[in-house]
């Protein structure tokens, strides 16, 4: 990168490049670190689909998705036919005190099985249709999992970088701070409490800044770790920041929705009806089955006595079809018992339906709530933050006129970085709480990627 050009004109143009050396050094800013850190630079929605492949969690997701469709094609063999062959060879000598003889027989079976009746294989088809749906509501879940905690990896990262800036810029302010508290006292114009106060500030600006940079570092690891990247450089918002409304805005409305469209209510739903499928089952025990059956037999069979040739030398072939039925009469009561054990358990999947309903009301509205209320705290930190400066802006007027001191200034500078640090953070905790929204309300899309990431700058 080419040296950025610094012409200096005033007479004090010796120590300017000084302060310009100590305020980069206390920033620590880098001017090509942040251009190549600004080419690097990724949205959201492209670290989304580096995630997708990479992330264990979602890949072990989508794996258990990829089988279930071999699984149901297990239980559709039930009831297609099935041919099987069957080869034997025996040898064998018999002695005795007057001859001795020898035999042997060899024999084939071709055997097919063509069921025409089942009750219970016909259930176990559709249970298993039933369970490749939730394969792919499972999927669904995993995929919104996915989004949430991208979205919270990728803003973790975002506000600490803010909040590691805002300690730097808090730090300078309060270095500029000391300075003039020295030269105050040095001239006798302020006392040596002033000086201490200011110290013990820039000390504690000191440790907060270390502790932010940590900070940063564990987070830039984690969202590193979640996409498969290294050195990941999010984007930020795009200023102003406007951030989205809440539609529709009614928690009832998002429940309703929720309640319909949530993959957790689904597949609790699916569950009922395995169950119900499985007292179904459970009750076929007591009907018959009906097979068509057919086989060809060919069996080759030799025997002789000790020194005369073979005699009894033949192949005999035989074939049959027919039907095989099979009525179950007494089955020491395991069929009676089984059929009170699955309508117990069907219970058992209705609370769990009415569970799972319950709870993802109770998500959706306390996650609506949520983020009015965090929209209301973006609102308010806006004020304060205007606020703050203004405020800002007058103690240090009063300070330079006598009316305010040193610990005044002090104060005023903590709640400005303070505030603007809250306020940054209170952004992403909104963008996320709306992902959050609607995962909770079992809406939350890929395109709601896309959505937040238009947010944020090119």
């Amino acid at each position: 990168m080419p040296a950025l050009p610094i012409t200096l004109r005033h007479a004090d143009s010796a120590t300017k490049p000084r302060r310009w050396a100590r305020l980069l050094a206390v920033t620590g800013l880098n001017l090509t670190a942040l251009c190549l850190a600004t080419a690097q630079a990724q949205s959201l929605d492209e670290l989304y689909t580096a995630a997708r492949g990479y992330d264990a969690t979602y890949l072990s997701a989508r794996s258990l998705a990829d089988s279930a469709p071999y699984r149901a094609a297990q239980a559709n063999a039930l009831l297609r036919p099935s041919l099987n062959l069957d080869a034997s060879a025996n040898t064998g000598r018999v002695e005795t005190a007057s001859n001795n003889a020898s035999f042997s027989t060899r024999s084939g079976q071709l055997s097919a099985r063509q069921p025409l009746f089942n009750r219970s294989s016909s259930v176990t088809i559709d249970q298993a249709e039933r369970e490749l749906q939730a394969s792919a509501l499972r999927l669904e879940l995993a995929e919104q999992d996915l989004i949430v905690r991208l979205a919270q990896a990728y803003f973790d990262v975002l506000a600490a970088q803010d909040a590691l800036t805002t300690t730097r810029t808090s730090k300078v302010a309060i270095s500029e701070q000391l300075a003039s508290a020295k030269r105050n006292f040095e001239v006798g114009t302020a006392t040596i409490t002033d000086t201490r106060e200011a110290q013990a500030r820039f000390d504690l600006a000191t440790a907060q800044e270390l502790a932010a940079d940590n900070d940063l570092r564990n987070k830039r690891i984690a969202l590193d770790l979640l996409v498969g990247r290294s050195n990941v450089e999010p984007r930020g918002l795009t200023p102003p920041v406007t951030l989205p409304p809440i539609t529709p805005a009614d928690a009832d409305a998002w429940a309703r929705n929720a309640d319909a469209q949530h993959p957790s209510v689904r597949l609790a739903q699916l569950s009922l009806e395995v169950a119900r499928l499985e007292t179904s089952k459970a009750r076929s025990g007591h009907l018959p089955t009906l097979d068509a059956v057919a086989s060809v037999i060919s069996q080759y069979n030799s025997s002789g006595r000790s020194g005369s040739q073979l005699s009894g030398v033949g192949t005999t072939n035989t074939g049959s079809i027919g039907v095989q039925f099979n009525l179950p009469l007494f089955t020491g009561l395991s069929v009676q018992n089984r059929i009170k054990e699955t309508l117990a358990l069907e219970d058992k999947s209705q609370n769990d339906l009415e569970a799972a309903r319950r709870a993802v009301s109770l998500g959706t509205r306390q996650a609506y709530f949520g983020v009015q209320s965090l929209q209301a705290q973006v609102l308010a930190l806006e004020a304060a933050e205007s606020s703050s400066a203004l405020a800002l802006e007058a103690t240090q007027l009063g300070y330079r006129v006598g009316v305010r001191v040193n610990i005044d200034v002090l104060n005023a500078q903590t709640q400005l970085y303070t505030t603007r640090r809250d306020l940054s953070k209170a952004r992403y905790d909104t963008l996320l709480g709306g992902l959050r929204l609607r995962q909770a309300a079992g809406q939350l899309k890929p395109e709601d990627v896309t959505a937040v990431s238009r947010l944020l700058s090119p």
